[in-house]
This record gives C-alpha cells, structure tokens and sequence, in this order.
C-alpha cells in the first residue's frame, strides 16, 4: 500500500483522476509517468509508489522504467530547468564550453539546482536540432547556435520571473 499524502497534496488526485480516465491502462506506464512528472516536476519514491499500486504494476516495473528513460528524473528541478544537448554535432560544436559557462555562471554543476530553485542544469544526449547546434533548452525554450558569451543574456531573461 502506498503512503503517499494523498490526503494532504491535490496532486496525487489530479494523478489519480488521469490514470482513472484512461480507457485501458496496459501499455500507458510511460504515458502516467510523464504526466506524473509534468504535475510534480520530478519522480521522487512515494510518486513512484502511487502509480505502480493505481497501474497495478510492481515498485519495481515502474523504477525501472523511471531509471531507464533518461527524460525522468528523482530529483527536483529548478522552476527554469536548463538543459544542453551532448549529441555529437552539440558537443563537436562546444556544447562543453556552453556547460562550463552555465556551471560558472550558476555556481551549480550538471544535475545540481541554485540555492534559490530556480534553475537547475543537466545535459541530454540529442534533441534532434543538430542543425541549431548548440542547443541549449530553458524550460520549453530552445536557443540554438549558443556560444558561452549568450549565456549571461539567455538567464537574464528569467532574472525577473
């Protein structure tokens, strides 16, 4: 039985009513577990818990799945997530150096948050932008062809937020 505070956090209900409405839960894990993510922004234990006792699924499928996809994450985010791509056209391009300046810029390195939770800073294997190479993503916004002198421009416009 899962211990979640469901009582006490509308958003195990909002999980709850999602997977109720699906017409037929077998082969949507992945589905449930990205919309998991979107309502708390990470995928901690007791969130882990809760879907596998809805889906009728073992702790375990469902961590594995969780472990699996690199979209997933156990840990917090930052309300602006950054994330740069390391595919080889990124990476050829700088993508190290565009990382090197964030992680100077922020004080945090790749899987870390800021002390204030507003950005967090990680890396991806490839976004499929190669032709925008580097890429870096703020949240739902993509910059592309970025060098390290963009950076300080690029979080300047979510100074304010």
């Amino acid at each position: 039985m899962c211990t979640c505070s469901v009582k006490e956090d509308p958003r195990f209900t909002e999980l709850a009513d999602f997977i109720a409405s699906l017409p037929d839960r077998k082969g949507e894990l992945i589905t449930v577990l990205h919309k998991a993510q979107g309502i708390f922004g990470y995928l901690p234990r007791e969130v882990q818990e809760f879907v596998a006792e809805h889906m009728e699924l073992s702790l375990a499928k469902v961590y594995g799945v969780v472990k699996f996809y690199s979209f997933f994450t156990m840990t917090p985010k930052g309300r602006f997530p950054i994330s740069v791509c390391m595919g080889t056209a990124c990476y050829v391009r700088g993508a190290e150096d565009i990382v090197a300046e964030l992680s100077k810029q922020l004080n945090i390195s790749v899987g870390g948050v800021t002390e204030d939770g507003k950005f967090s800073l990680d890396t991806l294997r490839c976004v499929g932008a190669c032709g925008l190479a580097p890429v870096v993503i703020v949240g739902e916004k993509v910059y592309g062809r970025v060098v390290p002198k963009d950076i300080e421009g690029i979080l300047a416009e979510y100074a304010q937020a």
